[in-house]
């Protein structure tokens, strides 16, 4: 039995916090700055985790293996388990040609390159989302972005920062259902009061993504449909979350996004630039062979074809297909009665050999494995690839030749995700995490500004909203508590400064860089997201401090 300590250097938990948060200095450290590869900088960053669990916080050996080894099991299943069958889905169109027609149905919507980021990445990628979450809609969005003409290193920025505002309530909202369970509140009001943060990140994301295609000629010629796509989501999603259902929010807004693009391009349709503007900086932006070689076999060139035309309404509606197939399987699987049946099936167990108990000596539930193998979006994932196969007239070799294919491309990202989930459950178990968050939730009232930043952190660390509030979400009530502080604000909030770590978290870089062809090239992705990140959390914290005032409190449910 292991009892966290929370301030082990010299008593003091300043000195302790500089020591805990040495490994995820090093993480970043190795990505961004020695342009590290991911899953080699993931390791040492691991190693460097486990050295502190065991020789400054007193950790048993044996114990901080087995938190890393749960950390890593828990990496594999249910989050790339997700990923996998997400990925194998898409490969499969890719296969049968299903994929180009997909594509070109979205380019004759527009062919300004800039209105395509902002419905591919942001509204379509907000729908897969809102069903299966933990980086499919990074994976599938960025290679469609490929498939229209975008270079890839431009695919993969666009996509993981698309992908912030619709984090909150992605996988049906299950970050938030996962925030009510630790905190003790309500998943409704949790989710009203969420839904009056992020349609506010929701109104610049859009603005965002033009800018980085086309820069400030982009915003200047597109920032109408781009804010108006912002605003229309924006405004679904709150009052989907506060009125109607917290987990339909994503998808009604979502749909409501991309009917306010499309609907906007029939009145008034854009002129396409004649070249966007390349993403600044970094190394040169080439894929792998590899890769290069698997668009080839697409057919060609994707931008020489992302102008071709002449499918039949039968073909459109089967490449529409397997995206209608997840809805439908997704929305059966939250039916009450049939949530309940396939939830009959969940295993729980504890890890074997791993016991932990808290500073104050309660046993955590950090050893606790659920083994839900029907109602993980995976599983569910993975059922919808088995209509598609039938609808699509997919014989078994060639899906799992497909299948196959998408492991080879996830190699090196399993790899990564695997050893950062390890980092964060040592990190957990150990105590390093609390001991940052008990040192930040020491700053009173001021805590209103800095409750954005531990929610960052944990899926900075972990590449999950949901694990970000299972890992802070009662640490967020308590400081709220002796802080004098809205109890349901500090742990909505620490859900919305959450989504904004999503994309700088070595996972989701992982699954990005693998997803365009460019393994090894992380650190470059890296390097073009983090500003945009840190913007953006840095606006979510002044939202906090505001709503925790009379000017804003009003916001709080």
């Amino acid at each position: 039995m292991y009892q966290q300590v929370l301030d082990p250097v010299a008593d003091s938990l300043g000195w302790s916090s500089l020591v805990a948060a040495l490994p995820l200095a090093v993480l970043f450290v190795l990505l961004g700055g020695v342009r590290m590869r991911a899953w080699l900088a993931s390791l040492i960053a691991l190693a460097v985790a486990l050295a502190i669990a065991v020789w400054t916080y007193g950790m048993p050996a044996d114990q901080a293996l087995l938190a890393g080894s749960e950390g890593a099991a828990f990496g594999f299943y249910p989050i790339l388990w997700i990923v996998i069958n997400a990925l194998w889905v898409y490969n499969i169109t890719v296969t049968t040609g299903h994929f180009d027609v997909l594509r070109r149905s979205f380019a004759q919507v527009s062919d300004d390159s800039r209105l395509q980021a902002v419905l591919i990445a942001f509204s379509f990628g907000a729908l897969l989302e809102a069903l299966a979450g933990f980086g499919t809609p990074v994976a599938v969005t960025s290679v469609m972005l490929i498939a229209l003409g975008f270079e890839p290193l431009k695919a993969a920025v666009l996509a993981l920062t698309a992908n912030t505002a619709p984090v909150a309530f992605g996988a049906m909202a299950t970050p938030i259902l996962t925030l009510g369970k630790v905190t003790g509140e309500s998943s409704d009001t949790l989710g009203a009061m969420v839904g009056r943060q992020t349609p506010i990140l929701a109104l610049f994301v859009p603005l965002v993504l033009v800018a980085i295609v086309d820069g400030r000629r982009g915003l200047r010629e597109t920032w109408p449909v781009a804010l108006l796509c912002g605003a229309a989501f924006g405004a679904a999603q709150y009052v989907t979350a506060n009125f109607v259902s917290v987990p339909l929010a994503d998808v009604v807004a979502s749909l409501v996004s991309a009917a306010a693009v499309v609907l906007a391009v029939r009145l008034r349709p854009s002129a396409a630039p004649a070249e966007p503007a390349p993403v600044a900086g970094g190394a040169a932006d080439e894929p792998t062979p590899e890769f290069a070689a698997r668009v080839e076999g697409r057919g060609g060139s994707a931008r020489g074809r992302a102008g071709d035309g002449g499918d039949s309404r039968a073909e459109v509606a089967r490449a529409y297909a397997p995206y209608a197939i997840i809805i439908a399987v997704f929305v059966v699987c939250q039916i009450g009665p049939v949530k309940d049946l396939l939830d009959k099936a969940t295993r729980t167990f504890s890890w074997p050999g791993l016991h932990l108990t808290g500073p104050s000596g309660k046993p955590l539930t950090l050893p606790t494995f659920n083994f839900n193998y029907l109602t993980t979006p995976g599983t569910q994932m993975l059922v919808a690839g088995l209509i598609t196969m039938a609808v699509l007239g997919v014989g078994l070799g060639t899906a799992l030749r497909a299948y196959w294919t998408t492991l080879v491309q996830l190699r090196w990202a399993i790899i990564t995700v695997m050893a950062v989930l390890a980092l964060a459950f040592v990190m957990n178990a150990s105590g390093q995490t609390v001991t940052l968050g008990t040192w930040m939730a020491g700053a009173g009232g001021a805590f209103a500004l800095l409750s954005p930043i531990l929610g960052w952190l944990g899926t900075a660390v972990t590449g999950s909203d949901t694990s970000s509030n299972s890992l802070f979400g009662a640490l967020q009530v308590t400081a709220a508590n002796k802080a004098d502080l809205s109890t349901v604000l500090m742990a909505a909030t620490n859900s919305s400064g959450g989504v904004l770590g999503k994309m700088v978290s070595p996972q989701n870089l992982a699954i990005a860089a693998a997803a365009v062809g460019l393994d090894g090239r992380e650190g470059d992705i890296f390097r073009r997201v983090v500003l945009w990140s840190l913007l953006f959390l840095a606006g979510m914290c002044l939202l906090s401090g505001l709503q925790s005032t009379a000017m804003l409190d009003w916001m709080v449910p």
